[in-house]
């Protein structure tokens, strides 16, 4: 492999076995970095581990809840055992769920998604946080959305939850600066995942506004993700931190 921004980097990305994980995953790998796919369903893991390999073949995967601190801690320990280091942390595990308006949303819903979406990146970042600090050097980028900008109806703890990450990645960007350890995040517009899947059918006059309103006049795709994280990884954006970066063709220009 040629000399690249990211040689010899090793990387964590939560949820990096599809859709914006595996973007970026597939992205920082293409850039020489050592990729460990860290999310829940194995059986998902190990095929995006493949396409992985055929990349970098020193990429890993690891089955990880991000809600469960014990299986954290393994994570860290493996990733540490194994290569000695951690240099790139992404934290893009999510998960949404709908109601007609926020009042409707039950509590166990309201609970899981801040569970998912916010407070596991709180515990993650706070074990691998250290192994950084050692290092005095790290980049952590946190997955936030247009609904860390816009509120929504039907996905209120989504939102509420997308705008928490914002402010706990500048809150982290101003307590690590002096370690030299950059947080930032990025904001990812109308991508088409499983997440989204078949919202075209379903809601075909709200996909139709999106189009319009975006000046890219299209969805984006998870390799749109990609070059985005590589900057903030890589040693390019060491003066870059606690900004968010919107990656949605447009839209937010509104």
């Amino acid at each position: 492999m040629q000399s690249s921004l990211l040689e010899n980097k090793i990387s964590i990305v939560t949820g990096g076995n599809g859709g914006i994980g595996l973007g970026i995953a597939e992205g920082l790998a293409l850039q020489g970095s050592t990729v460990i796919i860290a999310a829940r369903n194995n059986t998902k893991n190990i095929s995006a581990l493949d396409k992985l390999k055929d990349i970098n073949g020193k990429c890993e995967s690891f089955e990880l809840d991000v809600n469960n601190e014990d299986t954290i801690k393994s994570l860290v320990e493996f990733v540490i055992k194994k290569f000695g280091k951690i240099d790139i942390l992404v934290n893009n595990a999510g998960i949404t769920r709908r109601s007609d308006e926020p009042h409707l949303l039950s509590k166990n819903d309201w609970k899981d998604v801040l569970d998912t979406n916010l407070n596991s990146i709180h515990d993650i970042t706070s074990n691998i946080f250290p192994h950084m600090k050692k290092n005095k050097s790290g980049k952590i980028i946190n997955i936030g959305s247009m609904m860390s900008i816009f509120g929504t109806g039907y996905a209120s703890a989504y939102a509420a939850s997308k705008g928490g990450v914002v402010q706990y990645t500048k809150s982290c960007a101003v307590a690590w600066a002096k370690y030299n350890v950059q947080v930032n995040s990025i904001l990812p517009g109308w991508i088409v995942t499983e997440m989204t899947d078949g919202f075209k059918s379903k809601f075909p006059e709200r996909y139709a506004m999106i189009i319009e309103r975006t000046p890219a006049e299209r969805w984006g795709v998870p390799k749109d993700l990609a070059g985005t994280a590589v900057f903030l990884s890589s040693e390019l954006s060491d003066f870059v931190t606690g900004t968010s970066i919107a990656v949605d063709g447009g839209y937010s220009v509104w």
